[in-house]
């Protein structure tokens, strides 16, 4: 399927490993320019690199999202390097897993500020300029625990559902721009942080068998868990013209963990 990618250009936050390299490096695939951010320039470079040894067009944008000052930094390096931006996805953040009564309130904030306002930074500097355009998409990655939430992680938890009700409410305020607004939710995924902890572990470094051990933390029908490329093919459909009449969703991504039809 053509999915009239071509020549768009998206900015993808926290792409220099796991879910966002996947998805930045699809997108490249369907002749998308990519703008891969984090942190880390060597690794952002690495990233870089590798999409244009591929036959791509890419350009890093490095900052801290959890800053305005950071957030300005890579809206305005994304800018520069191709002229635009017409796709955000906002994947970057963090997942603290330290449980109940061991969270302070200061780190429900420190939480929500990176998971939460970070998107909210990027909207507001990239989407006006979609709606110029008449034509864009965002996207924001969050997670099945939005909707089913687990013990350990509770302000992550709490961080992912307003991560779908803030794609929701954006669909809402984009009526009739030709800017689209989702939520794609993944189930837990074999990305290397945990791979990193299965090796710990002293786990078989066999894929099969790590993504069955993986599937045990968050039980699902499929019996597996998932791969951040099977994440990143959600997000480019939705990225692209075949996706134009959807907006205001949550995909789900998870192998069924979630068993509801909501």
């Amino acid at each position: 399927m053509e999915l009239k990618l071509r020549g768009k250009i998206a900015l993808v936050t926290g792409s220099t490993s796991g879910i966002g390299e996947a998805i930045a490096k699809t997108l490249a695939e369907e002749g998308v320019s990519v703008v891969v951010h984090g942190r880390r320039i060597a690794e952002a470079d690495r990233v870089v690199d590798e999409i244009i040894k591929a036959g791509g067009e890419a350009a890093r944008a490095i900052g801290d999202l959890a800053t305005d000052d950071g957030a300005d930094q890579v809206a305005a390096a994304a800018l520069k390097a191709f002229g635009g931006v017409d796709i955000l996805v906002n994947n970057a953040g963090a997942y603290p897993a330290t449980g109940w009564f061991k969270e302070s309130a200061d780190d429900w904030n420190d939480v929500f500020n990176i998971n939460v306002t970070s998107m909210v930074r990027m909207i507001n500097r990239l989407v006006p300029l979609m709606q110029e355009r008449k034509w864009g998409r965002v996207i924001a990655i969050a997670s099945g625990v939005g909707t089913k939430p687990q013990a350990g992680m509770p302000a992550y938890c709490a961080t992912k559902v307003a991560n779908i009700n803030l794609a929701v409410s954006l669909a809402m305020a984009l009526t009739d721009s030709g800017v689209t607004s989702n939520a794609v939710s993944p189930g837990i995924i074999l990305t290397q942080g945990v791979d990193d902890m299965f090796d710990k572990m002293g786990i078989e470094n066999n894929l099969e068998v790590r993504a069955k051990m993986a599937a045990e933390f968050a039980p699902n029908p499929l019996g597996r868990a998932g791969l951040p490329q099977e994440i990143a093919d959600a997000v480019v459909f939705l990225a692209s013209s075949r996706a134009d009449y959807i907006t205001g969703q949550n995909l789900r991504v998870d192998g069924g963990y979630v068993p509801t039809v909501n």
